[in-house]
């Protein structure tokens, strides 16, 4: 079984700086993508930042130049650093990963159960 537990969100006011982590942990073989997704009140999921095993990046273009994702391979890790947020950076942060459980198994997708970020103007 695999989990994927995030950690680090919280409240700030508009400016301000919070980092998220996810840990993924359980019965993993290799992970492919990892990526931050968000959902806004009322609003559909948008994906954030995206990093593949090899250390690529891509951003949405609203948080390019604010955010920066980066992974630790070694401990099936992945790290969110959020500047300069904004209040339209509220939302339920997700994090997702493609992976396979066995060398034989098909990859793929899972989610974690969400983390809160609210930025205060």
């Amino acid at each position: 079984q695999v989990q994927l537990v995030e950690s680090g969100g919280g409240e700030v006011q508009a400016g301000g700086s919070l980092r998220l982590s996810c840990a993924a942990s359980g019965s993993i073989f290799s992970i492919n993508d990892m990526d931050w997704y968000r959902q806004p009140p009322g609003k559909q999921r948008e994906l954030v930042a995206a990093i593949t095993n090899g250390g690529s990046t891509d951003f949405a273009d609203s948080v390019k130049g604010r955010f920066t994702i980066s992974r630790d391979n070694a401990k099936n890790t992945v790290s969110l650093q959020m500047n300069s947020l904004k209040p339209e950076d509220t939302a339920t942060y997700y994090c997702h990963a493609y992976l396979r459980t066995r060398r034989t198994n098909p990859v793929q997708s899972y989610w974690g159960q969400g983390t809160q970020v609210t930025v205060s103007s």
